[in-house]
């Protein structure tokens, strides 16, 4: 039996649902290059150009460490050459480095007190053996990533305005068509402006199917109707986004309350994440946007954006050793395929190697 999703189970039924009060719409056949501007949301994460990509895979450690590498290039680049020899120096400067890339005071004292227990422990006095035994202590501090095995699969996709939600929905919706599942999207942030919009034109970028209504409509009515329609074309994955109201947490999980609601009635049977999308620029304040969810919502696992264009790439660490959210995937460029599944030892040795 699915378990409830967010806070105290209600039983009441939601007023105002009726199936076939939302349309949905068939993707157009072409879609020309287009680019949405929009002040809340990152404008050069939203372009989008050309004909939809494939996503290649990389196929093992050494292409995986390759890409993190070149996508932690500004926060390696905190870390200096501080790797020259093994003194209590190097842990100072590697405790300073590790606090300036945003990793945080909790998980900076434990890796950094870990690693000095490893090299005493073993007798090294290499520093390339200093930062292997420091890759894998980081490994471990991040853990295995969640598994994505299922059969039929809702995600609910929250976060705050500006993280680039929209564009992570399209993302993860190329993705699992690449693995050949049919996927379908709810614009259920009826709230924002412009929200529908930009979602349905990465549906059809990505051609796609999309439930939607208009600003304003009840979100729980989008998510039903797109339940609805998932279970009679028997699609695999429905991607739903959602508001991003943090400011007002009472409002937000009210709404995230009755939408959990219409899945456990409507389709207890299918696997439900709660995906937290963060923006990796703004460093420790994904931190504090994590907690504060984690207050209104369960959070099973988070996307990090953006991870190419910062310093601040060690608020990946930061947030599984605080909050014991793992991160899933991460973004690392502009287009369509620039989104991957997390591999902590990969992440750790693009960054440290």
């Amino acid at each position: 039996m699915w378990k409830k999703i967010f806070g105290k189970k209600h039983n009441e039924e939601v007023a105002g649902v009726e199936a076939g009060d939302i349309k949905v719409e068939p993707v157009a056949e072409t879609v020309e290059a287009v680019q949405v501007v929009e002040a809340v949301e990152d404008a050069r994460d939203i372009e989008v150009a050309g004909a939809a990509a494939t996503v290649e895979k990389p196929s093992n450690v050494t292409e995986k460490k390759s890409i993190f590498a070149k996508a932690l290039q500004k926060t390696k680049g905190v870390f200096g050459n501080i790797f020259v020899r093994v003194d209590e120096e190097l842990y100072d400067d590697l405790e300073e480095m590790l606090v300036v890339s945003d990793v945080g005071m909790m998980a900076t004292d434990r890796i950094v007190s870990q690693l000095k227990m490893r090299v005493k422990a073993k007798g090294i006095s290499e520093t390339n053996d200093v930062k292997n035994e420091l890759v894998d202590v980081i490994t471990e501090v991040l853990g295995e990533p969640p598994s994505d095995e299922f059969d039929k699969k809702i995600i609910l996709v929250v976060g705050v305005n500006g993280v680039g939600k929209t564009t992570t929905i399209g993302k993860l919706a190329q993705m699992y068509k690449n693995q050949g599942k049919s996927v379908m999207l709810a614009a259920g942030d009826t709230f924002r402006a412009a929200a529908t919009e930009q979602l349905t034109i990465w549906a059809n970028k990505v051609d796609v199917p999309i439930v939607k209504q208009g600003e304003g409509a009840d979100s729980s009515a989008v998510i039903f109707d797109a339940i609805g329609s998932t279970k009679a074309k028997g699609t695999d994955v429905l991607i739903c986004d959602t508001a991003g109201r943090l400011h007002n947490k009472k409002n937000l999980m009210d709404e995230l309350e009755k939408i959990a609601r219409v899945i456990n009635r409507e389709y207890s049977e299918a696997t439900l994440e709660v995906l937290l999308v963060l923006d990796a620029t703004v460093g420790q304040n994904a931190l504090i946007q994590a907690k504060a969810f984690a207050e209104v919502t369960r959070v099973d696992s988070i996307v990090l954006t953006k991870l190419d264009g910062t310093a601040k790439g060690g608020i990946v660490i930061a947030i599984k050793a605080e909050q014991d959210i793992p991160v899933k995937y991460v973004g690392i460029g502009e287009k369509i395929d620039d989104i991957m599944i997390f591999d902590p030892r990969a992440f750790a040795e693009g960054l440290i190697m």
